[in-house]
């Protein structure tokens, strides 16, 4: 496990933690997220979403649906007495290609003011893409490809290399533009997709990732956990291989919408316009030689906070980041888990890598960081509560094989049994390697806590490192008498799990 010499940029030592909103007037729904940002971390502490169906019959009128409308005003109105309740002041109004659209988009602008004294931003085409494509990579720092955010009347597309968004365009191929009032005819939807992809450089994509944002695509990976039994109902960076979307979307073309409203995770208005989604992510996926897809749940929200954040934010990272806000409630010491980190690099540098050299060491940092996830968790159910808080945590910048490893990790670190991860789904994830190194690093963790009784400062007279063929411990005379019999056997089977030999030094 070779690990990064640079400085990973985590997280500072004490993050600023305060509250934001965003408060989104889309074409189909109208939604507040109040989000808690504590550094790079960005957790959404209140959901709701009022369906207003704001752009149905602006393709054909030129105006806002007049019932959707007066939901919208009604709907913003309650944001903002929620908001002035919550003493959330920190708050942003955005609105997106149906208000942007209609010939009455400034009328609703105003009305919003006068009701509900919210100011309404009106996004351009070029500024909803770029705003979508930064929530993207606040979710998924490395993206590389081309990221698209479909809405119900537009669809952003951006170029990103290396985590960069590039210079967007934005395309009227949201649902109620194509579909409109006339109802689904697949023909004809295809061939206004066709005609809309031509003004699409896809150039320098073949082979790349296509990153899916927008609700409408979220709820194809749902139709993909039901179809599969996939073991991780996780949206975000829920990957598919160009094959897999094929058999997925011609599925979702084949149910209808009441087949479609009975799995999880698909409403009524999702189901509607479910076939269509499927069928314009098809043509993406063929037009662009796309190798993969991947699914965000970051995107125009998330990166509508992020735009206004200073660089030496958002360079963090938001896994370690994340895992350290989680961790920061339950860990009697917050600062041990930086402390662990720092004391577990010279075991895990001289193994192979089993992600990558990068990702081992920032999965390496996240671990240390939960290692005292279950510390406030009843006894008799620790293993358990801990496990799958860390497997379904909102974490961003963090694949499913990676969070199956966390959870293993956090699994053995708290006593779990190899059995027991043996009969649950999610480990099956990760290959035999990572496994084996999940309950490695599990295993240290616990030794760690064993010897050091969770403090920092006796955690340092102890070094443990891995050698050619042994695992040394050296110990501090200092406290040779908390070497106890439980450390002794913990450290044994540490060095069994990589072949070595347990050895202990005093000094």
């Amino acid at each position: 496990m070779v690990l990064g010499a640079e400085d990973p940029g985590l997280i500072a030592e004490n993050a600023i933690e305060r509250d934001v909103a965003v408060i989104d007037v889309g074409s189909n729904s109208v939604r507040l997220v109040h989000f808690r940002l504590e550094g790079r971390a960005l957790w959404p502490i209140y959901n709701e979403k009022v369906m207003a169906g704001l752009g149905e019959g602006v393709r054909e009128t030129g105006r806002l649906n007049p019932a959707g409308v007066e939901i919208a005003l009604r709907a913003l109105k309650r944001f903002r007495r929620l908001l002035d309740a919550k003493a959330v002041s920190d708050r942003y109004v955005v609105a997106t290609a149906a208000v942007r659209n209609a010939t009455d988009g400034p009328d609703f602008v105003e009305q919003v003011a006068e009701r509900s004294g919210l100011e309404v931003q009106v996004l351009s085409g070029a500024q909803e893409g770029e705003m979508s494509a930064l929530g993207l990579v606040a979710g998924i720092p490395d993206a590389h490809g081309m990221t698209g955010d479909l809405g119900g009347s537009s669809l952003e597309i951006t170029p990103l290399v290396n985590g960069r968004p590039q210079a967007g365009k934005t395309f009227p191929l949201g649902p109620q533009e194509v579909i409109g009032a006339k109802g689904w005819d697949y023909s004809r939807a295809k061939r206004k997709i066709e005609k809309g992809l031509d003004g699409i450089d896809f150039s320098g994509t073949k082979g790349t990732t296509f990153y899916a944002v927008g609700g409408a695509w979220r709820a194809l990976a749902q139709l993909a956990f039901a179809r599969s039994g996939y073991p991780l109902r996780v949206v975000h960076q829920f990957g598919l291989d160009e094959k897999q979307v094929r058999q997925l979307t011609r599925l979702a073309a084949r149910l209808s919408p009441a087949s479609l409203e009975g799995i999880p995770g698909i409403g009524r208005r999702r189901a509607a316009t479910l076939p269509y989604a499927a069928l314009l992510l098809r043509r993406l996926v063929k037009r662009g030689g796309f190798g993969r897809i991947v699914f965000s749940a970051y995107g125009l929200r998330e990166g509508v906070i992020m735009a206004g954040q200073p660089e030496s934010l958002l360079d963090q990272d938001p896994l370690v980041a994340g895992a350290e806000a989680l961790a920061r409630p339950a860990a009697p010491a917050p600062s041990f888990g930086r402390a662990l980190a720092v004391w577990l690099r010279p075991v895990m540098e001289p193994l192979a890598p089993v992600f990558s050299p990068r990702r081992d060491w920032l999965l390496l940092e996240a671990a240390c960081r939960l290692a005292d996830m279950g510390a406030r968790m009843h006894p008799d159910h620790r293993t358990d509560l801990a496990r799958e808080t860390v497997l379904y945590a909102p974490f961003a910048g963090i694949e499913h094989a990676e969070r199956a490893f966390l959870a293993a990790v956090t699994h053995y670190r708290h006593g779990g049994s190899v059995h027991a991860m043996d009969v649950m789904d999610a480990p099956h994830l990760m290959s035999e390697a990572q496994h084996e190194r999940a309950q490695f690093l599990g295993l240290a963790l616990r030794l760690a806590a064993k010897l050091s009784g969770r403090s920092e400062v006796l955690l340092g007279r102890f070094t443990l490192s891995t050698q050619a063929d042994r695992l040394l411990l050296q110990v501090d005379d200092s406290v040779r008498d908390l070497y106890v019999e439980r450390s002794i056997s913990q450290l044994g089977g540490l060095a069994g799990i990589i072949g070595r030999d347990a050895v202990v030094e005093y000094r």
